[in-house]
């Protein structure tokens, strides 16, 4: 049984350690409000972009001039995913469902008979994934010296994708990664960015337009913009959802070590009366002895 000494250490060890958890919960919280609005802020930019391009590709379907990026290789043998996670942990399950949602789509690919390349943007889901796909994994880009997500970052990781597309390294990429619902619920999301799936209800909606100059010139300069924007989504949705999940793990952890202080302290004083209550007793009996 633990001494009284070594029960006020462990006391005090995790009341520093609630004292932790409680700050880094705050911290998260102040930088959520930042990352969800530029989150939310992001998605109707994307979304149009999405629209306008579908309406686009929908004029120009059949085209034999049609970009790659659109009409794709005519192959579907190399799928290239490209995984973006955090950088940190103490986050709950937020790398790890993205992670899980990756292995998953890779493990039946690769079933299916297909090869499979990764692409993995952050520390933690790198970690995770080169423990079963490590010569798979083609490239890792970390942003951990990135102290605030900028339009470039994604550019950056859009013409890394476009240089092997265009290399001819793979037919296929599919970017996963946590879109942010609440602060208690983020959703691991896998979409496919190339070649770029159309709306089947974008043809539908679609007034005739004529374009200048040719859908074809059009889509070449969007689609690679398109990329990049998608990207640059993802990157602000995996940040919100990151604190969202930081936030509810911290005041999980907090509550936790208030219980077992509680706890602890209970044992505690029970011990020490129990000590006392013999001490008394031994006194008494020696006096009594006498």
């Amino acid at each position: 049984m633990a001494s009284l000494k070594d029960m006020r250490v462990r006391i005090a060890s995790t009341k520093a350690t609630q004292k932790i958890t409680k700050a880094m919960q705050m911290v998260a919280a102040s930088k959520l409000r930042r990352a969800q609005t530029a989150a939310e802020a992001a998605r109707p930019y994307a979304d149009k972009m999405s629209a306008v391009i579908g309406n686009i590709a929908s004029a120009a379907a059949g085209s034999p001039g049609a970009p790659k990026l659109l009409a794709g290789t005519g192959r579907d043998q190399v799928h290239l995913l490209l995984v973006c996670t955090g950088e940190r942990g103490l986050s709950g399950a937020f790398n790890s469902s993205i992670v899980r949602l990756a292995r998953e789509h890779a493990q039946s690919l690769i079933a299916q008979g297909k090869e499979v390349k990764l692409f993995c943007v952050g520390r933690k889901g790198y970690e995770q994934l080169r423990r079963l796909f490590e010569k798979q994994i083609v490239e890792h880009l970390d942003l951990r010296s990135v102290r605030q997500l900028g339009f470039v970052n994604a550019e950056d990781i859009a013409k890394k994708v476009l240089a092997r597309f265009d290399a001819g390294e793979f037919d296929v990429c599919t970017l996963f990664y946590s879109r942010f619902k609440s602060v208690i619920a983020q959703v691991p999301t896998a979409q496919q960015i190339i070649p770029l799936v159309v709306e089947e209800g974008a043809a539908a909606n679609t007034t005739a337009y004529e374009y200048e100059p040719e859908e074809d010139e059009i889509l070449a300069r969007l689609l690679p913009r398109n990329l990049a924007v998608q990207i640059f989504r993802a990157l602000l949705e995996n940040n919100a959802s990151f604190y969202g999940a930081q936030m509810s793990a911290m005041d999980n952890a907090t509550r936790n070590a208030g219980e077992m202080i509680r706890k602890q302290t209970l044992v505690y004083n029970r011990t020490r009366q129990a000590q006392i209550t013999k001490e008394l007793i031994e006194i008494i009996s020696g006096a009594e002895a006498v």
